[in-house]
Parts: structure tokens; C-alpha cells; sequence
């Protein structure tokens, strides 16, 4: 995948983001770097590893789970949204 100016500017479009123009070609740099490193990973060979494969053969720690909500956490989250309803963000209907 190559990352150039259309590809950027579809990305400020999706994520409601405004890039500067003297920060583009920087931005451009860093993703075609993520893009290239994540093409790098699809090029090793896994072939004999076992799905299941962990570094530790200990199970993952559980604990108890205890619902748990602090209202002004949420109000003070939604005092800064531009619209908001019933604690809920409002956001405008995105579909490309």
C-alpha cells in the first residue's frame, strides 16, 4: 500500500482530523514506515507454529468482575462534546 497525499487526505476525512500542510509530508513519511514494517511481518514464516503459542505457560490472571460506573467521569467526558444526548456523543452519519 502506498501512502501519498489522496490516501492522507481520505484518512483526515475518515477521522475528522485537520493535517497542516507543513506537517503532510512528515505524516506521509511515518505511516508509509508503519505500512512498511507491518508488510515486513507478513513475510515471516510461521509455518509450523501452533496457533495456540504463548511465551508463558501460566493461564491469563482473572479477577472478579465488578461493575462499576462514576457519573462525573461521565459528565465531565461529555461537557466537552461538541452535542451530546441522553450521555450519548452525537456524531454526524458517516457512509462512503
Amino acid at each position: 500500500m502506498q501512502v501519498d497525499d489522496a490516501l492522507l487526505s481520505k484518512l483526515e476525512k475518515l477521522s475528522f482530523l485537520k493535517i497542516s500542510q507543513d506537517k503532510r509530508e512528515e505524516i506521509i513519511s511515518q505511516l508509509s514506515e508503519v505500512v512498511s514494517f507491518v508488510n515486513n511481518l507478513s513475510e515471516l514464516n510461521t509455518d509450523g507454529v501452533n496457533g495456540s503459542f504463548a511465551m508463558s505457560d501460566k493461564g491469563t490472571f482473572t479477577r472478579e468482575d465488578i461493575p462499576f460506573c462514576d457519573q462525573q467521569i461521565n459528565q465531565d467526558i461529555l461537557k466537552h462534546a461538541p452535542q451530546s444526548d441522553d450521555n450519548f456523543f452525537i456524531v454526524p452519519k458517516i457512509i462512503e
